[in-house]
């Protein structure tokens, strides 16, 4: 169970976390919501398709493209969570942020959250401190480098193993430090090739060993349309299948642009017998 301020997110059964992002540059555009009404339309339908929680995204961590400053972050989510809390004030929230001033302000005005943080706190050193001080749940994702030098960043000796000792470290830190709530995130897509984004894929059970929640996020990202030669618009299918692969080796929480299908996802897994 995870404890978001006066509101719980039961981890009995996998949950899924629909994606909603106010940037102009994510990589897939029908996630982007510049506007109020484009907020409320994409909010209202991944909450109509079942979304356990929403993930708001301020500042694209696309390959290659510019970082949003922290003002223009916080404005973009500020206005994003005002709505948010209008229209679905049950709606439980995550925000996905590396800065802990934006977290701080959010927070006092809009309540807690669940913070995505892309750097487990390596960009930004106070955020260990204010999530525990907060007791705000907090995942925490392994990667290297920043989105204009990670995908050159992808000499391992051992993916696995690396990724493995990184979370495990980072989640002894967090726990000693005082965040009681922690969640893991492989980061498929941050720092990894294609081969190495499917070996950390079949390797997934492994990360099941901390104890901590397990997150993925696969939608539609390149692992599944570089190999096909295709686009994002067209890795839905793609998508479910390594969905479905992911709740059938451990995975707790799915961050996903189309809800209804993870859903569907989520219910076929039950008859395969997974354990979560």
């Amino acid at each position: 169970m995870l404890q978001i301020g006066s509101q719980q997110l039961s981890l009995d059964h996998p949950v899924v976390m629909g994606i909603v992002n106010v940037t102009p540059n994510s990589f897939y555009a029908q996630s982007r919501c510049m506007t109020e009404a484009a907020i409320i339309e994409r909010v209202g339908q991944l909450a109509g398709d079942g979304a356990d929680c929403i993930d708001v995204g301020g500042c694209s961590t696309r390959p290659g493209f510019p970082v949003a400053t922290e003002t223009e972050e916080y404005q973009r989510l500020a206005h994003a969570l005002k709505i948010i809390r209008t229209h679905f004030p049950l709606l439980p929230l995550s925000v996905d942020t590396f800065r802990t001033g934006v977290v701080q302000r959010l927070y006092g005005q809009y309540g807690a959250f669940i913070v995505n943080d892309i750097s487990a706190g390596e960009e930004d050193a106070a955020m260990t401190a204010t999530v525990a001080r907060l007791q705000l749940p907090y995942i925490a994702m392994h990667k290297r480098g920043n989105p204009q030098t990670m995908q050159r960043l992808t000499d391992y000796p051992d993916v696995v193993a690396e990724v493995k000792t990184y979370l495990q470290q980072k989640l002894a830190e967090l726990h000693a430090q005082g965040v009681a709530q922690v969640i893991i995130d492989p980061g498929f897509g941050f720092a990894k090739t294609v081969e190495q984004n499917y070996a950390l894929l079949r390797s997934l059970q492994e990360f099941t060993a901390s104890g901590a929640p397990l997150l993925v996020g696969l939608s539609r990202k390149s692992l599944l349309w570089k190999p096909l030669g295709s686009a994002p618009e067209e890795m839905l299918c793609a998508t479910s299948a390594v969905h479905l692969y992911a709740l059938l080796h451990g995975a707790n929480i799915l961050r996903v642009h189309d809800v209804k299908e993870a859903r569907q996802m989520v219910a076929l897994s039950r008859f395969l017998n997974v354990t979560n």
